[in-house]
């Protein structure tokens, strides 16, 4: 009669890495349940979910598995509490693909400097006051200058400023003139795409107070372009074949074209002056002039059609119109100066997306009806469907989700920072507030100071690096003519071999091993160190280097981690053996749940180790016991407790070719001390576990919790 939510998530190996898309699945059906069409996911199973006393993501913002492994000893809670793990596939529209359609996720800011969505107003009340446009332009009309950002408004929200370290090499518009309501209004949009340099300018469009195009242009981007996602931009290839001007170009005429007083207007017009790379000191963005409650942003598509009555960004078109979406955000901005505050609140846009969605939702239910088995049926493929943003359905049954944090994503996956609060905020509010939201979102941040793209390489290349010295070890002495055969063929019974070569600069000669699993290489350092092999007896040891001082540590931590319990590695498996024999060979051990033969990523052959998890960590024990000395087909296996997780184990490899040194080992380096900035992210990462430790005690039973490392991109 237990009666208690759990999940059930048996995966293990190459599918341990998960889409944002089922993570989407699991996330919608956790906070719904059976209302809205919301199912159980495809590739996990939730228990009682009417039970579940709620559901809470925690969002480490910017960071991503590289500083978990970095950092796994500091991480302390995440590696001994949280049972399932997953790699998660980058994502080209993270907030979307993880909550659906219409999830411009913004903070804004209280008096406090927190974001919460959490608001006694509701949608529905006929009292104004609650409508978050009046809380924040109050009732009565004002001039243009009234609705410009000002200038800790765009610090906070990524907007290029004068002096900025990440603004150098910006052209200013030079438009110093002081602005007064009747300042002329210019709408501007451009279209990316994404190239070797990152996100670049390939088309700009400037348009009057009178909707006249002035400018739209096509621009030759510096870099080579990796992808012209002609779906949005609507650029494609032949297009910029002919095209000869460059940014600079466009950043002179610009510059000419603006009066000394004009106003910028654009939706989320920060992205748009940072690929321009220019700086304008008076904008007003429509995204945040339609405030919208619960924190979150509209998009610019809905607006045109609830404000204006306008179609914009149709799907028979192909990409956007930059004219067109800088005439309507012009058109939008233009609209709410001449109505007011307390016009455009009484349109009640949150009601209307709501509508809409609910229509959506209808719609697309009404499209899944049974039609005879087709070819997407046949492919065992769900054909497409637009995503309901399932926040908006929790406020339609009455819950309204909880935002807490100092950065936002928006539709593109661009991060607002609220620099104003500190994550100990963060958490005391969480500690009042979770408690009473059916479903939370909490962002913790380590600050710009730790997520730069120079550190973030630094990091990545101590973990490659770590990583290599970890599957690496040292044999020796050996005789002047050994034998390398009987080495390779000794050595290759505790798992798969990546490189093997001759050390010569020692008085007699060693060999080192590099393997392709930790599992590999530390049950070579158990079982041979003292043994006889190729007629000498010989030491077996890992390199000597200032960061593999604490591995001894950090094997022991690998071994107690919790997604490893139940789990023992195998290894002297002959290749000739299937999948199919192994399941007959090994279905004969006590509460056997899941083999796991990993594959070359690249040739697809299975290597000569497995994975068993059991259902019982003692079960798994017994096994251990058992298989060794076990002789199969001929070969005797050797087996220890399974140190890397599937996701670990794909990572790893990858990790080790990624970097095109294929059979090269990094050799000793000198001993060097820690940087003083990692010494200190160190500490702010320990921190951080901390308020996850104080979250996570806080919630009730039956809660349903997620940490995600969204990385950068």
């Amino acid at each position: 009669q237990d009666k208690s939510c759990r999940l059930s998530a048996a995966l293990l190996g190459e599918d341990s890495e998960i889409s944002p898309e089922q993570l989407y699945e699991l996330l919608r059906y956790a906070a719904l349940g059976k209302s809205h069409s919301a199912a159980q996911p495809s590739w996990c199973r939730i228990y009682h979910q009417s039970h579940l006393a709620g559901v809470v993501v925690v969002i480490l913002h910017e960071m991503s598995q590289l500083h978990f492994y970095r950092f796994y000893l500091q991480f302390k809670l995440l590696r001994k509490i949280f049972r399932h793990r997953f790699t998660l596939a980058p994502s080209a529209n993270f907030p979307v693909s993880l909550y659906g359609e219409g999830t411009d996720l913004k903070p804004q800011s209280t008096a406090q400097g927190l974001t919460s969505t959490s608001s006694e107003c509701t949608a529905k009340s006929s009292d104004l006051q609650c409508d978050p446009i009046i809380q924040r332009y109050g009732e009565k009309k004002q001039g243009l200058t009234s609705y410009t950002l000002t200038l800790e408004e765009q610090k906070r929200n990524d907007y290029p400023i004068e002096g900025s370290p990440g603004c150098k090499g910006y052209i200013s518009t030079e438009c110093d003139q002081q602005r007064t309501d009747s300042s002329p209004l210019f709408g501007l949009d451009c279209e990316m795409c994404l190239t070797a340099k990152g996100n670049e300018v390939t088309r700009v469009s400037l348009v009057d107070a009178r909707g006249r195009c002035l400018l739209n242009e096509l621009i030759k981007p510096q870099s080579a372009v990796l992808n012209y996602r002609t779906r949005f931009s609507g650029i494609t290839k032949k297009m910029l074949l002919p095209v000869k001007t460059r940014l600079s170009d466009i950043q002179t005429r610009l510059k000419q074209m603006l009066p000394h007083d004009a106003v910028l207007v654009g939706h989320s017009l920060n992205s748009d002056l940072q690929a321009l790379e220019m700086i304008h000191p008076s904008v007003i963005d429509t995204s945040l002039l339609f405030a919208r409650s619960e924190g979150r942003r509209f998009k610019l598509k809905f607006l045109a059609k609830a404000v204006l009555g306008k179609e914009i960004q149709c799907e028979q078109k192909l990409g956007h119109d930059p004219t067109e979406d800088a005439r309507a955000a012009l058109e939008l901005a233009q609209f709410f100066i001449e109505q007011g505050p307390t016009k455009v609140a009484e349109l009640n846009l949150e009601m209307l997306l709501t509508a809409e969605k609910l229509a959506e939702i209808s719609q697309n239910k009404a499209a899944l009806q049974p039609q005879g088995c087709g070819f997407q049926e046949q492919l065992n493929e769900p054909p497409h469907l637009s995503k309901p943003c399932f926040l908006d359905c929790l406020q339609v049954t009455g819950h309204k989700p909880l935002l807490l944090g100092t950065h936002g994503l928006d539709s593109s996956g661009l991060c607002q920072s609220n620099p104003s609060t500190s994550n100990k905020q963060i958490l005391q509010r969480a500690l009042d507030d979770v408690p009473l939201s059916k479903f939370s979102i909490i962002q913790f941040s380590l600050g710009p100071e730790y997520t730069a793209s120079h550190l973030h390489a630094g990091l990545y290349e101590k973990v490659r690096s770590k990583l290599t010295d970890m599957l690496t070890i040292y044999a020796g002495p050996f005789e002047e003519n050994f034998c390398m055969k009987s080495v390779k063929k000794e050595f290759g019974r505790c798992g798969p071999i990546q490189s093997l070569t001759v050390v010569t600069e020692t008085f007699q000669p060693y060999v080192c091993i590099q393997y392709e699993v930790l599992e590999a290489a530390q049950l070579a350092l158990e079982s041979l160190s003292g043994a006889e092999v190729a007629g000498s007896c010989i030491e077996v040891q890992r390199p000597v280097t200032a960061a593999m001082l604490d591995c001894n540590l950090l094997i022991k931590e690998l071994e107690l981690d919790v997604e490893n319990e139940g789990v023992i590695y195998v290894a002297g498996l002959k290749k000739s053996l299937t999948e199919t024999d192994l399941q007959e060979e090994f279905g004969q051990l006590k509460d056997l749940e899941t083999l796991f033969l990993p594959k070359d990523l690249q040739s697809g052959k299975h290597r000569n180790c497995c994975f068993l998890k059991f259902q019982k960590p003692q079960s798994a024990a017994d096994a251990l016991e058992a298989l060794n000395g076990w002789t199969l087909k001929g070969s005797e296996l050797r087996s220890r407790n399974a140190l890397a997780s599937g996701h670990l184990w794909r990572w790893i490899w990858q990790m080790n070719h990624s970097s095109g040194k294929k059979g090269k080992h990094i050799f000793y380096e000198k001993l060097e001390q820690l940087s003083d900035s990692e010494q200190d992210l160190r500490k702010q990462v320990k921190k951080l576990d901390h308020h996850i430790k104080k979250l996570y005690r806080s919630l009730q039973n039956n809660t349903l919790c997620v940490v995600l490392f969204p990385g950068v991109n």
